[in-house]
């Protein structure tokens, strides 16, 4: 039996009462104070999980009781630090030979770095199969609104990150009109160097958030804003908007006010066998987030190995890791928006939009805006 560990924490302080109904006695601010106070604990124990060659694995979720805001703002970073490593240590204590970080315990600090040398076991923090799968759902979601994705153009938001700087390089790779979008414009100058040098494509760079995604037909959302950064005006209708990040960076009242686009969660995954997680995270049984998966099919493997640390994933892991996930059944769970499938009636209803731009302008060519590399404006 592998086994594994999986950090996990509230996203909001509202979440600290699904775990503990007597927080939802008090107000918010009060359990903000508490909760640096507490240390972390074995949430849940996860079973089933049973690859197709029959290997199995177990493994636990383990809170680290800090919100973002207390984790990014609020809070020393040594101590968060401090305090995910002692999460770790606690999967190890369980049995785990691996652990990932999940959502904002895998950005504090050097994204998993120091955490991995502090521990006797393997870290991960799963960006690299989420990046994986935020790329097949792209193209999923495309398929089926017949949408072309090289006469798109594709703004990837928090390009400097990670599984942003991941997503463009091979997007780029493939031909895809790209526009990588960040508050530090030097830093998506040397992304936009690397990609030329190893793919020799001219990708647009982009500061102003709003101005890439109202350009854009596609849009990967991987920024690490505690609150969202999309609100329903900026995005063009028909667009595809891939939000990775947690929490979201699109607000909830695009759900509510935009029918004409697909807003899709990335990194939704199934998981093989009969799991158990022993938590409900939101998600239908048997699917887990990305990050999760990728633990998962590491321990499946006996890859006992760092895997995923650092702001640079290696995009030849990418390929590695979707390899692996097919090898030992991990699948797309086809795609959910805003805590719900996206159904058939919304891909028509997405279609449909676009089939009506297409007859109002039939001669509409992509604008991307931003500098393209190289100085020259479009």
């Amino acid at each position: 039996m592998q086994k594994f560990g999986f950090i996990i924490h509230p996203i909001d302080v509202k979440d600290v009462a699904r775990k503990f109904a007597v927080a939802s006695r008090f107000p918010d601010h009060v359990i903000e104070r508490v909760l640096p106070l507490v240390p972390a604990l074995t949430t849940s124990h996860i079973t089933g999980v049973q690859s197709l060659n029959g290997a199995k694995a177990e493994g636990w979720f383990v809170s680290v009781p800090l919100t973002p805001r207390l984790m990014m703002e609020k809070l020393p970073e040594a101590k968060v630090i401090k305090r995910i490593i002692s999460a770790g240590r606690k999967a190890a204590d369980q049995g785990a030979k691996i652990v990932g970080l999940g959502a904002f315990t895998s950005v504090v600090g050097d994204a998993g770095i120091t955490v991995a040398n502090n521990l006797d076991i393997a870290v991960t923090t799963g960006n690299t199969f989420t990046a994986a799968t935020a790329l097949m759902g792209i193209e999923y979601a495309a398929q089926r609104l017949e949408i072309d994705l090289s006469r798109q153009t594709i703004a990837v938001l928090g390009a400097s990150g990670s599984i942003g700087k991941a997503c463009a390089r091979i997007l780029a790779q493939k031909g895809m009109q790209v526009t990588i979008v960040a508050r530090d414009r030097s830093r998506l100058e040397e992304l936009a160097r690397l990609i030329h040098e190893e793919s020799g494509a001219d990708v647009r760079i982009e500061t102003d958030l709003s101005a890439a995604v109202r350009s854009a037909g596609v849009v990967v959302a991987v920024t690490s804003a505690m609150e969202a950064v999309i609100d329903a005006g900026d995005i063009r209708p028909g667009a595809i908007v891939c939000d990775v990040s947690r929490p979201r960076n699109v607000s909830k009242a695009v759900a509510q006010q935009r029918q004409d686009v697909l807003v899709f969660e990335g990194g939704v995954v199934s998981v093989p066998g009969q799991v158990d997680f022993g938590l409900n995270f939101g998600f239908p049984p048997g699917t887990s987030y990305a990050c999760m998966a990728e633990t998962m099919i590491l321990a499946l493997e006996g890859r006992y190995e760092n895997y995923s640390l650092g702001r640079d994933l290696d995009v030849a892991k990418v390929r590695e890791i979707s390899a692996l996930a097919e090898k030992h059944g991990f699948k797309l769970a086809g795609l959910r928006s805003f805590e719900a499938a996206v159904t058939n009636a919304a891909f028509e209803k997405v279609k449909a939009q676009l089939h009506l731009q297409k007859r109002k302008t039939p001669f509409l060519e992509e604008r991307p805006v931003g500098t393209a590399y190289g100085g020259k404006t479009p």
